[in-house]
């Protein structure tokens, strides 16, 4: 009986090490399949017939002499000088219009014509201030010669005299109303609206029959021949932003045309609440031609020139919200030679053509994606920075990088 206990205790125990080893192994082999599954979330691999046909190119981190660049976005525009809102000093009804928008027109141009009666006035106060002034300077003088031979008191010469210069002063500033309105002593009721710049017409505020009233803008003028930015650069740039600095700007409304510019001003308040100061920077008048104040860029604005490591741009995809870069893994591409070799030698002499030609579907390269944080893009290169440090020698794929993200998403897989 203690016999038959004893081994009953015996197969137990042997049992339970058994199911303790069954479920050991188990957990490993859990452990295991999502190591793979890890791992291959950021590897792929090619067969040889794809790598040689996507044209696969591997190249090393190189140190190259790029520019520095603060990115900044903001609208062209023009200075105050270069832009008129025009109105008129006295109202009136709108007789006619002489200009359409978009027309360009010079300085002095008659954009419109305003009817009001006020001018037939001011006209008549001024040629009557001119003739009590003709009389009056005759009289003074008369006066004048007799108070000198002691005919007259002198007392009517100053009469005279004060009279006739209450008279200069009216002609004066009956005068001075014409000139405000662009208009002659003598003439027509017609008050002409004058362009103050040479410029392209605007928007037209007015129309035929209307009353135009004082205050409000009637055209709009602008010379766009000293068009320039106005880009918004955040606080923790200004420090590097400096007077003649370049900068390199695109119109994302124009097939991203780039076009310079140098920064000509530097604004000492922030503009807004979000934090930026506006900079000011000049565009060459033959690039400014076709632009149009308010059109939206997105600018550049060189800094210095540095040595940094970089790849060739295209080497640097983008997944998600990180950038990556590929590495060829030497591990791998060892691993399958050995195996070829040994298929081969299992093949025999007498098949090696047709082994070599089945293996070639079969043979894989091994690429890892390696996060990056990209610099500056210049020449056709990009600043990198490994997030994690890789082996001195890697072998960087510089050309098919997209290729190989498209695979590594699913699009690019092979069969086996």
């Amino acid at each position: 009986m203690k016999n038959i206990k004893s081994k009953f205790k015996i197969l137990l125990i042997l049992n339970t090490l058994f199911l303790l080893l069954l479920t050991s192994c188990g957990e490993k082999k859990t452990e295991e399949e999502n190591h793979e599954e890890e791992k291959s979330e950021n590897e792929v691999a090619l067969t040889a017939v794809q790598f040689k046909t996507v044209g696969i190119e591997t190249g090393v981190l190189e140190n190259r002499n790029l520019n520095l660049v603060i990115k900044a976005n903001g609208y062209t525009t023009v200075p105050p000088q270069n832009m008129a809102n025009i109105s008129t000093l006295i109202g009136g009804t709108v007789k006619d219009i002489l200009v359409l928008e978009g027309t360009f027109v010079n300085k002095g141009k008659v954009l419109a014509t305003i009817q009001n009666l006020e001018v037939v006035e001011m006209q008549e106060d001024y040629n009557s201030a001119i003739a009590n002034i003709e009389y009056l300077q005759l009289e003074y003088n008369r006066q004048k010669t007799l108070s000198d031979e002691n005919v007259n008191p002198r007392k009517v010469l100053q009469e005279v005299k004060a009279k006739l210069d209450v008279e200069k002063a009216r002609a004066k500033a009956s005068k001075s109303k014409l000139q405000a309105l662009n208009m002659s002593t003598n003439g027509s009721s017609l008050v002409p609206i004058i362009s103050p710049i040479s410029g392209y017409v605007g928007k037209i505020s007015i129309a035929k029959g209307a009353f135009a009233e004082t205050g409000i803008t009637l055209f709009e003028v602008v010379d766009n021949s000293q068009m320039h930015l106005d880009l918004n650069v955040y606080e923790k740039d200004l420090g590097s932003i400096s007077v003649g600095q370049t900068v390199d700007f695109v119109l994302t409304n124009q097939g991203n045309k780039a076009i310079k510019g140098i920064i000509f001003g530097i604004n000492k308040s922030f503009s807004n609440e979000s934090k930026t100061v506006a900079v000011h920077a000049k565009i060459n008048p033959a690039d400014s031609k076709d632009l149009i104040s308010g059109m939206y860029v997105s600018a550049n604005i060189n800094i210095k020139n540095t040595t940094v490591p970089a790849l060739p741009k295209e080497a640097v995809v983008k997944n998600g919200d990180k950038y990556f870069v590929y590495i060829q893994e030497e591990h791998e591409e060892k691993a399958t030679k050995e195996n070829t070799e040994t298929h081969q030698q299992k093949k025999g002499e007498a098949h090696t053509d047709e082994a070599v030609g089945e293996e070639e579907g079969h043979n894989e390269v091994h690429f890892k994606a390696i996060e990056v944080m990209p610099g500056t893009t210049d020449l056709g290169y990009t600043e990198v920075k490994f997030v994690e440090a890789i082996p001195a020698n890697a072998k960087i794929v510089t050309k098919g990088a997209f290729y190989l993200l498209s695979a590594m998403k699913g699009g690019g897989e092979h069969e086996h």
